[in-house]
């Protein structure tokens, strides 16, 4: 506190504080460049050319998070393993295989008419930074010194990698055909939630009479896990990495990433302006994934967040409009199955014919060991993941993003400088990778959506289950982003997007979007509110985006509380506190604790109950849409008398979560707060917590702060009692003046420890607040607290 006393009183002074102001020399700049530093960590640069714009943004995006990006750019260009050793082996291969191997000047000059100088000028000003430290190790962050590692130079390669991109659904493809081979596709049906549907028999889950279900149950996809998974490190050994559980985590992923956003008009708003809002639902971690940035210079003006990976602001507004994303889920993966030559194993059969595999030697570097050699191969669909030498089978993963143009969230250039929705809508056709619900608005009055996404059309099968590589099972192209759903200044006057469904029942090309959607509860509470009659206005939509009401409580306390109990004198008290609540997850509330455990117990008991035990391992978790309409229109599975069967069922899953609070909580009731450390909270855990000391930890790890919410109310807290998943970062935007526009990013800017920016955010962001983020520069230079300026050289 006492330093920001201080940088405010040199400032006022005009005087020149060490602290404050700093000019650096930095090879490269054409013209002299301004970053202003502000007291919520955001750097605002003010470039005199586009070149100099982008080399600042990844100077200063090194400066922040230098670790982060050099794990990514291990990852990105499958060097772990001489970092880590043997273990990350198979991730490296992992890499290399799935690597993009096209032509890489197409693909640079893809994302913005000028994108391939863009990324250019991003990487060398990431260098300069990594120079800097190459030189001087000693100003390193810790990380560095645990690993005995520098941090190695970029190239183009490594920004358009997409080792981190929300991909697709190979991995449900193989899990739903092992299910259909062992149950059935009718039960399959039956459990998974998929939609829109046209009839009882949608969607098609058969498996070509080629594909042998008793086969499916190899490791057919380790390779393609392996580098899709996050990085771990164990205090064992520094230099090897840790096991991990793929299953487990992909669960949690497709269950807990998502995000929020919507849109309302002038009509809606007391601005009279249109408004957004937007708070994408990752892992949290720290340092977070996300990075505000401002960008100015001749022809760009833009602030928001995106990775610190990518020049470019992926989520924010310019002068002009705001914009904002969610999921929307399109499927660009599928899973080929091909018989190979007995005599020739490098063959496989396409069309009848024999065709040769595409083989690539690579070299990979393994720390404490020689490199190893490892041949990549590939069909004409894609990489080869698994050879099954016994059956004369091969495996390959046809990714619609390794074609050009799929780098992550890149084609947001386009949408930085966009000053109308025609060209907004312009440049969505340039993003293919993730599939998103791209919003938009702007001050000349006018709402968007557009849904973007590289999406394959599959003329005679979903994509649901793998299929036969012999030429029958071909995609017809990629289905025109302009032909994806999409809506502009509609009728009702917003759009909501939570990751639910939004393509029409009759949408003519129905498999090139996904089948599975999020629980529409999220969505459905927004409308809700914004129906509710009452202009909005950003503390509303601060409200609205922190909203913790269960609409499944809503639903399901009613149907427990007007049956008899069945259970424990403790239980019954339990029962009486939902009499009056008010079906809000607060972290103060006792009542939400004691719901979100039943809800817990009712999903553990209603997988055992409806899903057969030969396929729990491939089908883990139900949607809770097919939960609460069990529930509330009992099925056979409850017996005889299926309302009779359904409350008690209630009542023994009520009695279950008592007895778990119990133990986890202790008797008395009065202390069964939902947030606090033994239940709902948030502790974030660096990835090297395990190999520092104690009195380090305390200086790198975060928490435990309390927590409200779960993984289905509109301030999503994941499914976890420590919060792994949600918005680190939000943004909230009334365009009638861009310098109300509110933000956070969870835990703060900086991924250095030692920077007062890497934890300032993150009790803020845990009680749901928010900091003004400024446009105009003259707002900037109130709060700022450190100047840089760059000298031509």
């Amino acid at each position: 506190m006492k330093r920001f006393k201080l940088l405010s009183f040199c400032l006022t002074l005009g005087l020149v504080c060490s602290l404050s102001a700093q000019e650096l020399s930095v090879k490269g700049f054409k013209q002299p460049v301004e970053v202003i530093r502000d007291r919520w960590g955001i750097s605002h640069i003010y470039a005199q050319n586009e070149h100099d714009l982008f080399m600042a943004q990844g100077y200063v995006a090194a400066s922040d998070r230098l670790f982060q990006l050099e794990i990514w750019r291990r990852q990105a260009t499958g060097t772990v393993a001489e970092l880590l050793g043997e273990k990350e082996l198979k991730r490296d291969i992992g890499t290399r295989l799935f690597k993009f191997r096209g032509n890489l000047t197409t693909e640079l000059n893809h994302y913005h008419p000028r994108s391939a100088q863009i990324i250019k000028a991003f990487v060398e000003g990431i260098n300069a930074y990594v120079g800097e430290m190459r030189q001087h190790p000693e100003k390193l962050s810790f990380e560095f010194k645990v690993l005995n590692t520098l941090p190695d130079f970029w190239t183009p390669e490594v920004v358009i990698s997409r080792h981190q991109g929300l991909l697709s659904n190979v991995k449900d493809e193989l899990n739903n055909a092992r299910i259909v081979h062992l149950a059935g596709a009718e039960k399959l049906r039956e459990l998974q939630w998929f939609h829109p549907v046209r009839n009882a028999q949608e969607p098609d889950l058969s498996l070509d009479k080629v594909i042998k279900g008793e086969e499916l149950f190899q490791p057919i996809l380790d390779i393609y896990e392996a580098f899709r998974s996050p990085l771990k490190f164990t205090k064992e050994d520094k230099r090897t990495g840790q096991a991990f559980d793929f299953d487990a985590w992909y669960e949690e992923e497709k269950l807990q990433v998502g995000s929020n956003n919507w849109i309302i008009d002038g009509k809606h708003a007391q601005s009279g302006y249109p408004m957004l809002a937007n708070d994408p639902h990752r892992a949290q971690s720290v340092p977070g994934l996300r990075y505000w940035i401002h960008l100015n210079a001749p022809g760009w003006n833009v602030i928001g967040a995106g990775e610190p990976s990518l020049p470019g602001v992926s989520i924010g507004h310019n002068d002009h409009a705001a914009w904002g994303l969610t999921i929307f889920e399109t499927d660009n993966e599928d899973l080929y199955v091909y018989e190979t030559n007995p005599q020739t194993p490098n063959q496989y059969k396409y069309q009848g014919k024999w065709e040769a595999l595409k083989v690539i030697q690579d070299t990979i570097k393994v720390a404490n060991q020689s490199p190893v050699v490892v041949a990549l191969k590939y069909t004409r669909h894609g990489p080869v993941t698994f050879e099954d030498t016994k059956n004369h089978k091969l495996y390959a993963v046809r990714a619609g993003w390794r074609e050009e143009g799929c780098a992550p969230y890149l084609a947001s250039l386009r949408m930085n400088q966009a000053k109308t929705w025609e060209e907004f809508r312009t440049a969505c056709t340039f993003s293919r990778i993730p599939g998103e619900n791209m919003i938009y608005a702007d001050q000349k009055g006018n709402i968007g959506w557009q849904a973007v996404g590289i999406s394959p059309i599959r003329k005679n099968w979903t994509g649901l289950v793998p299929v036969a590589g012999d030429g029958r099972y071909e995609w017809a192209g990629y289905l025109p982003i302009v032909q994806l759903p999409h809506k502009i200044n509609p009728s009702e006057g917003y759009v909501v997007t939570a990751n639910n469904n939004l393509t029409p029942v009759d949408f003519p090309y129905r498999n090139a979007v996904g089948w599975t959607w999020a629980n529409p509860v999220r969505a459905h509470r927004i409308e809700e509110v914004l129906n509710a009659g009452k202009r909005m206005n950003l503390q509303d939509f601060a409200t609205l985006q922190t909203d913790y009401l269960s609409v499944s409580a809503r639903t399901l306390v009613p149907l427990l509380l007007k049956n008899p109990t069945y259970g424990s004198k403790e239980a019954e008290q339990a029962k009486q506190r939902l009499t009056q609540w008010d079906y809000q997850l607060t972290s103060t509330s006792i009542a939400a604790a004691i719901y979100a455990e039943w809800e817990t117990q009712l999903k553990l008991a209603m997988h055992t109950l409806m899903v057969p035990e030969n396929i729990r391992t491939y089908y883990k978790t139900l949607p809770m849409k097919r939960i609460v309409d069990w529930l509330v229109t009992p099925t056979s599975a409850f017996g005889q008398n299926p309302v009779a069967g359904r409350d008690e069922f209630l009542s023994k899953s009520f009695q279950k979560a008592i007895e778990t609070l119990q133990k986890r909580l202790g008797n008395d009731q009065n202390q069964w707060q939902y947030g606090q450390p033994k239940n709902k909270h948030i502790a974030l855990k660096h990835a090297l917590s395990e190999l520092v000391s104690e009195e380090q930890r305390a200086k790198i790890n975060l928490g435990p702060l309390p927590r409200g919410g779960y993984g289905e109310t509109v301030g999503n807290t994941g499914g976890q009692l420590n919060q792994e998943h949600g918005a680190s970062f939000r943004i909230l935007v009334d365009t009638e003046d861009w310098d109300k526009t509110l933000g956070i990013n969870n835990p703060g800017q900086s991924g250095n420890p030692d920077d007062p920016h890497y934890r300032d955010l993150f009790e803020l962001w845990a009680k749901d607040g928010f900091f003004p983020v400024y446009f105009t520069k003259d707002k900037i230079k109130t709060i700022a607290d450190r100047t840089w300026t760059f000298k031509a050289q």
